[in-house]
């Protein structure tokens, strides 16, 4: 999906649970009314996370985020994931924690990234399981990755790259280069300004 532009209908449907859990939620409203430069804070257990929010390139993800983060639908969450070789990132947003949930709707991509690195150090992005299956779940980027342009871009850290640099350097509960953060990392709120 192209950058859509403030009040351009935006669609989301219905996803397929694939039996990772779902925290039900109204869908967002279909068409965006940000405005501005939007910020969002992430509070954690851990600090804080600081993002500039690109709702003029993405809006119709960054209103689907803040629609979820305005139903405390991220209150309460872990962020689930950490990779360490190759995808430096720090995944969030799934309800149970186990990187299959989602809101009970998707959404279709946009604001993907023309330029490499594709996703450089700092970068709010949406993961998602294939075309159009975007969801709840999103990574912040603490090391430049150069991996497909296949994630909607939709925000830049502001502050708090020492917390996830933190995160990083402790490693998984695994030991490898995929799996949750040692340090467990809960989302216990984020705030939209």
């Amino acid at each position: 999906m192209p950058p859509a532009g403030t009040g351009v209908p935006c669609r989301y449907t219905p996803a397929d649970r694939g039996g990772g859990e779902t925290r039900l939620v109204a869908t967002p409203a279909p068409r965006s009314t940000l405005t501005g430069k939007p910020t969002a804070t992430l509070e954690t257990n851990l600090g804080a996370i600081g993002v500039q929010l690109y709702a003029d390139r993405a809006p119709c993800t960054v209103n689907s985020f803040v629609h979820l983060a305005r139903d405390d639908f991220y209150s309460d969450t872990p962020c689930h994931r950490l990779t360490t070789e190759g995808l430096w990132v720090l995944q969030c947003g799934d309800p149970g924690g186990t990187g299959t949930g989602t809101p009970g709707y998707q959404f279709g991509e946009e604001n993907l990234p023309t330029t490499l690195p594709p996703y450089p150090r700092g970068t709010l992005a949406m993961a998602n399981a294939g075309p159009g299956t975007n969801g709840s779940q999103f990574f912040i980027v603490y090391k430049d990755s150069d991996i497909p342009p296949d994630y909607s871009v939709f925000g830049q850290v502001t502050s708090g790259l020492d917390l996830l640099d933190r995160i990083a350097a402790a490693g998984t509960t695994t030991g490898g280069a995929d799996g949750p953060p040692k340090l467990a990392v809960q989302i216990t709120e984020i705030r939209v300004s």
